[in-house]
């Protein structure tokens, strides 16, 4: 009982110094860390007291000292920030993707149409002297799979785990990615570039078919309708193109059904995977599906003369290289068109993949001089506008989808 008393005593004694330094330290207007530090103490920790709250003044007193202990806390912060140290609230400096994000964006869009345009004009001008689509379509997945595999060794980016589960998923999608290529490419070595993209630009339909018929989804009629311009100038496409054959129009369909699937298996393969990690994935699966079918269908033609005229007809420094940069080209178009997509909103990037195709089209006609009718470009135009239509209002529903489910 004497202990807990004089306990007590001796805190009351204490707190009661501590009171009388306090006015000493504001009579001077000044700071003494010495009697700081105990108040502040009591203040953070201190206000009970066997079980008992300490008095308001006391707290109010405490809390004071805790203020003026503060108001020190940025001259020393100032003093700690001067020039040499290495303070960790020191103001980092804004790079210029931050500063500067619409140039950055737009710098994106102009790359992906530029190595688009490029790929597709590289394309068709190897295909005029070495007419083997399969092999072309390995290759393209070679050099990018080699691409990923260089930029994973020095860690940029740095590379995601791969499971037997994750690769169980991500194997049809790359099946219906490997489909989709090697017939597009059939197709532009069968027709002309604008042609193939004129088919392509059905794509749409395809999807809208898949999500209403396979997926259960309710497709809204403004949708449908916006598809009909798209089948219209589509098939007077078709009916005057100089070019037309059978073999490029069918593998542009194979193609579209291909690409439908490849999008459904994708929703179901949903991962947190990058998308950087999760194309690099995909080319490797792709490109072990497109081996066999190359071998088989062009392996003895290729040895026995495909390589030898192709050689004859450009040299082999050009053959190499030609190869070599539609397969940089390809992988780079399509990282780039899905790092663009990372950066914008959805409407943003399907009108921008409209003008794209218009872009491509209008390149190489250019470039090739494909002569093409009064019917073709009339009917390729309405195409255009009617995928651009689709896409404004497929965007347009599923901003206000996000943004309801937001709200």
């Amino acid at each position: 009982m004497e202990s807990r008393v004089l306990s007590r005593a001796c805190t009351f004694a204490s707190l009661s110094q501590l009171r009388k330094q306090l006015r000493e330290n504001n009579n001077n207007n000044s700071v003494s860390f010495v009697s700081a530090r105990p108040i502040g103490a009591v203040g953070e920790g201190g206000n009970l007291i066997w079980g008992r709250q300490l008095r308001p003044a006391l707290l109010l007193e405490s809390s004071s000292a805790g203020k003026q202990r503060e108001s020190v806390k940025p001259c020393l912060a100032a003093a700690s920030s001067s020039p040499g140290s290495d303070s960790a609230g020191e103001a980092k400096p804004v790079g210029f993707i931050q500063k500067y994000p619409a140039l950055v964006t737009g710098f994106f869009f102009f790359m992906w149409y530029f190595l688009n345009v490029i790929f597709n004009i590289l394309n068709k001008k190897i295909y005029n002297y070495f007419p083997y689509p399969y092999f072309v379509s390995v290759v393209h997945l070679f050099v990018g799979v080699v691409y990923c595999l260089v930029s994973w060794a020095v860690g940029l980016p740095k590379r995601a785990p791969m499971d037997a589960n994750l690769l169980k998923l991500l194997f049809p999608v790359a099946v219906c990615h490997a489909l989709g290529h090697v017939t597009s490419n059939v197709s532009f070595a069968a027709v002309a570039v604008s042609f193939t993209h004129t088919i392509k630009a059905l794509e749409p339909f395809f999807n809208a078919a898949a999500s209403q018929f396979i997926l259960g989804q309710s497709i809204p009629i403004t949708l449908w309708l916006s598809l009909a311009p798209v089948v219209l100038g589509v098939s007077m496409a078709s009916l005057t193109e100089l070019s037309f054959n059978w073999v490029g129009f069918i593998s542009a369909m194979i193609s579209n059904i291909s690409f439908t699937y490849r999008s459904i298996y994708s929703k179901k393969a949903m991962t947190d995977m990058d998308s950087t990690n999760l194309y690099a994935y995909i080319s490797i699966i792709a490109l072990f599906v497109c081996i066999p079918p190359a071998i088989i269908l062009e392996g003895p033609k290729l040895m026995k003369h495909g390589f030898g005229d192709a050689i004859t007809k450009v040299g082999l420094t050009k053959f190499i290289t030609d190869l070599f940069w539609v397969g940089m080209f390809y992988h780079l178009y399509n990282q780039l068109a899905t790092n663009t997509l990372e950066r914008v909103a959805p409407l943003t990037h399907a009108v921008g993949n409209v003008l794209k195709r218009v872009f491509v089209i209008g390149f190489s006609i250019i470039v090739f001089g494909n002569k093409i009718s009064t019917q073709t470009g009339i009917g390729t135009a309405i195409a255009i506008a009617g995928v651009a239509i689709y896409s404004y209002i497929k965007a347009k529903m599923e901003e206000e989808k996000r943004q309801a489910k937001a709200a």
